[in-house]
């Protein structure tokens, strides 16, 4: 067992990424140490590496699309063994006394950690988890495979099977990036009649490739016109940063229909109560889920053959690839390959 670990950290909000020797992580009560295999670049880490996550100590070293083996296990954990393949993902904590807690609210739970920013993440060789934030990895899913599932797949598995929609319904998907790429794939084997929203006729052989039933252009259609002649939609998955673009959707929900938002942007969505009251819609947003649901989105895609689609990079490389993630070169998703 090594003594030291490679590991990136960001050594004070809006720093540049450095890569350290640091002093492998022991595992305390109820916790287990993870030997990282892959860990994801979520946008969501610039959060941290720009300093806008609250109560963040520096350094920390980010990641919480995590993949790998447990190594070594703390006192206390029942749950898990060694050499056990395991992810963690977007975990606020688990106290299991506060109401949050109770009702899935982690990111506002009493204890309080996020996986990358309250303790350290998976930019590293070993990471240390909370028990309860272990999630198993099928055997059908390789690291790299996995890695993403454990936030942007949980994301859009996750809020679609909440959504109310059932089999046969109209789902919508706006957006066919990180995120849009895996809800389009997601809706179709859940069983709804999917349709993917994107720019461009380009995009048209794609959608459909993963799984989309048809495809709307929204340079040269109105997506809400044409979504209304198809019936009105169920859902729409709106998965790309573009408030302006999500508010023109309203319209395209059928009667009890909801926008259901998982891409994080900071301009206002505009809709007008009229819009609301008659056809009884709505606009909902969603995170993650639990530990459990991570397993649950992972097992499901190993089953239906739902993958996403990766540029890997080594640990050393970690500013190119962040980079590339951040710039929005990436085509989907940017993992780091640790082993």
């Amino acid at each position: 067992m090594p003594k030291t670990m490679r590991a990136v950290e960001v050594p004070q909000p809006g720093a540049p990424f450095k890569l350290v020797e640091r002093p492998v992580p022991q595992p305390g009560a109820r916790q287990v140490r993870i030997a990282v295999e892959a860990c994801g670049i979520c946008h969501s880490d610039a959060f941290l590496k720009d300093g806008h996550y609250p109560g963040v100590t520096y350094p920390r070293i980010p990641g919480h699309e995590v993949a790998g083996r447990i190594d070594a296990v703390g006192e206390g954990v029942t749950t898990w063994r060694v050499g056990q393949r395991v992810g963690v993902g977007w975990h606020g904590g688990h106290c299991g006394v506060c109401e949050a807690c109770r009702s899935g609210d982690f990111i506002e739970c009493i204890r309080g950690l996020v996986c990358g920013f309250s303790y350290d993440g998976g930019y590293a060789e070993f990471m240390v988890a909370p028990q309860e934030a272990v999630a198993a990895i099928p055997d059908d899913l390789d690291a790299q495979a996995a890695a993403p599932l454990l936030c942007a797949g949980i994301t859009t598995f996750n809020s679609l099977r909440n959504s109310g929609a059932r089999a046969g319904d109209l789902v919508a998907v706006q957006g066919i990036g990180g995120l849009g790429h895996l809800g389009i794939q997601y809706a179709r084997k859940l069983g709804f009649h999917t349709v993917a929203l994107s720019r461009g006729a380009d995009k048209r052989a794609l959608a459909l490739e993963l799984g989309a039933h048809e495809y709307i252009d929204q340079e040269k259609d109105d997506a809400a016109a044409a979504l209304r002649k198809l019936g009105g939609a169920r859902v729409i998955l709106a998965t790309a940063p573009n408030s302006q673009l999500m508010s023109k959707l309203v319209e395209g929900l059928g009667r009890n229909g909801t926008l259901l938002v998982v891409a994080a942007s900071p301009e206002p969505i505009q809709v007008s109560p009229i819009q609301l009251l008659g056809a009884r819609r709505r606009i909902q947003g969603w995170p993650s889920g639990t530990a459990k649901d991570s397993e649950e989105t992972l097992a499901f895609s190993a089953l239906n053959a739902v993958r996403s689609r990766n540029e890997t990079f080594p640990l050393e490389r970690v500013t190119e690839a962040y980079e590339r993630m951040l710039s929005n070169k990436a085509r989907f998703r940017v993992v780091l390959q640790i082993r």
